[in-house]
């Protein structure tokens, strides 16, 4: 923890220093931010290993209050080849405590078989989460407290059939109990599907397209995903339902140390949907600065971009916005019905693979930081 706050003040130095400096003061001023900077590679190296990389998690929000724990995240090519360009596969390690009393573990194995004809990713979720629910639709209510108890297994493998175009199957499951809810709250009434725990099971597909050239710091490229789940009691699921979820990327290198992505989301569900699998926008991937859950329906859509910047050598800025909104049909979606958010972060490379800490500032219907590993596109 103190080498990430120690790394966070040198950032913060460098920054500060690369901005105020005057050409008279650039040669005298240049070998400080280079000194910095060095040792902060020093510092990150410490904390990483040779291939592990161990932050501290930290995570706030007005709902959650502080989170602490430690994330960990290996890095590593599968039964490399000379010769044969394989993109690095990753196991990433979660653990998280909040003053709120939430606990959450969980791991995922993302695999690349040699020469990327095959990518297997797994993973696994636990988690004893006190949490809040605020209806169903556009309008929340003023939220009402619930807990609950979950495990969370999905297993997923894609074959490539043409160049860049992966198919394959994905398998999903869930077993959760509702162990607290407010009295005469929503959940409580058992109106709300869910609201009583919930075992789903699913099969599915996936369809991938991805030309990116980096999984982790892409600079051109595409990366496009369909995927639909079929849940039902054939698979011993309480809740028979369909989700689908479409998911469009674009990496634009507009300078070297430049580069602008673009996404543009949609969740899709029909059937008997459990509150826990509508579609839902917030958190720290989807629309920043909105709490993941407080808009939630059967469909739901996103777009969102972000403007990379490498400031120097291994330190980068980012500026992000995005426009979102859920609906009950197809037909509620409209202009006027966006809610708009947009922030600011920091980036700090971690390896050569180009996986980053990143910290970042959201606004929205609030304002919150998000702390973790990699990009959120």
């Amino acid at each position: 923890m103190k080498r990430l706050w120690a790394l966070s003040v040198l950032v913060g130095m460098a920054v500060t220093v690369g901005f105020a400096q005057s050409p008279d003061e650039e040669i005298g001023q240049g070998n400080l931010i280079s000194q910095l900077f060095d040792t902060a590679d020093k510092i990150v190296e410490s904390v990483s290993g040779d291939s592990w990389a161990v932050i501290p998690a930290l995570t706030y929000s007005p709902e959650t209050s502080l989170g602490v724990g430690a994330r960990a995240i290996k890095v590593f090519r599968y039964r490399p080849k000379q010769g044969v360009d394989t993109r690095p596969s990753t196991l990433p390690i979660t653990f998280l405590y909040t003053l709120n009393q939430q606990l959450l573990f969980s791991t995922e194995l993302s695999l690349w078989q040699p020469g990327n004809t095959g990518f297997l990713n797994a993973r696994i979720e636990m988690a004893d989460f006190p949490f809040k629910f605020y209806g169903i639709g556009s309008s929340p209510t003023s939220g009402e407290y619930y807990a609950s108890r979950y495990v969370h297994f999905h297993l997923m493998y894609e074959r490539e059939i043409l160049k860049g175009l992966y198919m394959g199957p994905r398998f999903e499951i869930r077993r959760e109990d509702i162990y607290r809810t407010e009295a005469l709250g929503l959940l409580e009434s058992g109106t709300i599907a869910g609201s009583n725990g919930q075992f789903v099971s699913g099969m599915g597909g996936v369809v991938n397209f991805d030309t990116r050239d980096n999984i982790f710091q892409p600079t051109r490229g595409v990366f496009h995903q369909a995927q639909l789940m079929l849940f039902s009691p054939a698979f011993t699921s309480d809740f028979s339902f369909a989700h689908l979820v479409l998911d469009f990327r674009k990496y634009l290198s507009i300078t070297p140390k430049q580069v602008l992505v673009g996404q543009a989301w949609a969740s899709l569900t029909a059937g008997s949907v459990p509150f826990q699998h509508v579609s839902m926008i917030g958190g720290s991937d989807r629309m920043r600065g909105f709490f993941e859950g407080k808009y939630r329906d059967r469909h739901a859509l996103v777009f969102q971009s972000e403007y990379r910047i490498n400031v120097y050598r291994n330190l980068g800025v980012v500026l992000f916005g995005s426009v979102g909104q859920v609906s009950p049909d197809l037909e509620g979606f409209g202009v006027r019905t966006f809610k708009a958010g947009g922030g600011m972060g920091i980036r700090y490379k971690l390896n050569n693979e180009g996986l980053n800490i990143r910290f970042d500032l959201g606004f929205g219907d609030q304002t919150a930081y998000y702390f973790g590993l990699n990009e959120v596109m």
